[in-house]
């Protein structure tokens, strides 16, 4: 069993032993299983996938970082929202300023097409997670 930590800068989202996660990370998704090789990776926004004894449930999350040890996965977000928790009218409306901020990237510096990037990534993670299509 893993011991998996989500906390953000408000409260402890999640503490519990886990069979699996797997991060959205920079590079792609990591899948992280009992004994895994210590890993400190950055996390871009996307969906957090956690098994225990075969139900698999998910949270949204914002950008961030996971630390891998010892059977320990401590992950720091700015933001972690499990399905029931996302007003999906909200979700609609961010991805919809992200997608217009994206149209625009031609005025904008590279750090701020970053950022509508990874909020219409964040977006578009609280949407598939609630169901809204």
């Amino acid at each position: 069993m893993l011991k998996l930590e989500i906390v953000t800068p408000e409260k402890r989202v999640l503490d519990a032993e886990v069979d699996s996660v797997t991060v959205p990370t920079a590079t792609g998704e990591a899948g992280i299983l009992q004994s895994h090789a210590p890993l400190i990776s950055a996390l871009k926004p996307g969906v957090l996938t956690y098994a225990v004894k075969g139900n698999t449930d998910k949270l949204a999350i914002s950008g961030g970082f996971v630390e891998v040890n010892s059977d320990m996965v401590s992950v720091l977000v700015d933001s972690a929202e499990a399905p029931n928790e996302i007003d999906i009218a909200a979700a609609k409306s961010d991805m919809d300023a992200a997608e217009k901020a994206i149209a625009a990237a031609g005025t904008m510096s590279a750090d701020e097409a970053a950022g509508s990037r990874d909020a219409l990534e964040h977006a578009a993670a609280r949407l598939r997670i609630a169901g809204g299509k």
